[in-house]
């Protein structure tokens, strides 16, 4: 099965939106939670309400929704929950693109106090 169409079937509706206005077509993903095995991504950010420890999460994504070409400030939204990418590589079946998976992480509002 292509893995376009097992996305559409299971996945998660999500869009790309950066701060100029500019948004995709919408879009169907996995995401899930990394497991904090070798503690490589703990930290977090200082919000109004207190501290706030930034989840990251796996991301796999159709291939032709090229994450790995996108800016610094575009988020990607899914339900309610937006983040940002941290990093993003393709993977290959043979010589055709089979999906593109990201390292992402939750989008927190940062107080004034932390800046």
């Amino acid at each position: 099965m292509d893995i376009t169409k097992f996305l559409n079937l299971y996945g998660r509706r999500a869009r790309f939106e950066e701060e100029d206005g500019w948004t995709s077509r919408d879009f169907h993903c996995f995401i899930q939670p990394l497991r904090y095995k070798n503690k490589m991504y703990l930290y977090g950010v200082n919000t109004q309400i207190g501290f706030n420890a930034q989840g990251h999460y796996l991301y796999i994504g159709p291939p032709d929704c090229d994450v790995t070409k996108l800016s610094d400030d575009v988020v990607l939204h899914v339900g309610e929950n937006r983040y940002r990418i941290d990093r993003a590589e393709k993977v290959y079946c043979g010589e055709k693109l089979y999906y593109i998976w990201a390292i992402i992480r939750t989008v927190v509002e940062e107080s004034e106090e932390s800046l």
